[in-house]
């Protein structure tokens, strides 16, 4: 007689990963997509707020934008945590935990949508710089997967922090 998932036992049973990455480079590959994650809840909540509280002349194009961003960032947050459920590990899910991983600050109130614009830029650059970082440890371990994810989320923020960086210039 064979044994189904439905056979195991109740209590928290894992079977072993074996897909050539060891379990150090996993978890240090994970320590940095936790922060990612993190960044990347705690930026589509801020993203969200300034969609709906933008005012003035920008209010169209920020409206837009923002919409845009958050539903990217959306789709992003489930990427990332079914990354680290392959990698072997939970992913963490909980305000508590997201604001002790992530350096983005929460949304101002009551600012203007140039001030908005700037918050959301700051946020963008600090996702790159933390993406870079989660780059060479994947790369450190050779998890190709993790590198491609990293790769193509990084164009992402770089694409929206020139878009943020534009509302400000002259």
């Amino acid at each position: 007689m064979s044994t189904t998932a439905l056979d195991l036992p109740t209590d928290q049973h894992q079977v072993p990963l074996q897909t050539g990455l060891s379990e150090s480079g996993r978890a240090s590959i994970v320590d940095h997509l936790n922060e990612i994650l993190a960044d990347h809840y705690l930026l589509m909540l801020k993203t969200h707020n300034y969609h709906w509280n933008v005012r003035g002349p920008l209010f169209k194009s920020m409206h837009d934008l923002t919409e845009s961003q958050y539903e990217d960032l959306f789709g992003a947050i489930d990427e990332i945590a079914e990354r680290i459920r392959a990698l072997g590990f939970d992913a963490p899910g909980s305000f508590e935990a997201y604001s002790s991983l992530s350096k983005i600050k929460e949304a101002k109130a009551g600012i203007s949508a140039l001030e908005m614009a700037a918050d959301l830029l700051a946020s963008h650059e600090n996702i790159i710089r933390n993406m870079r970082e989660a780059l060479a440890v994947a790369d450190q371990y050779e998890d190709e997967v993790s590198i491609d994810m990293l790769t193509e989320r990084l164009k992402v923020h770089e694409k929206a922090a020139w878009m943020w960086r534009s509302f400000n210039e002259k």
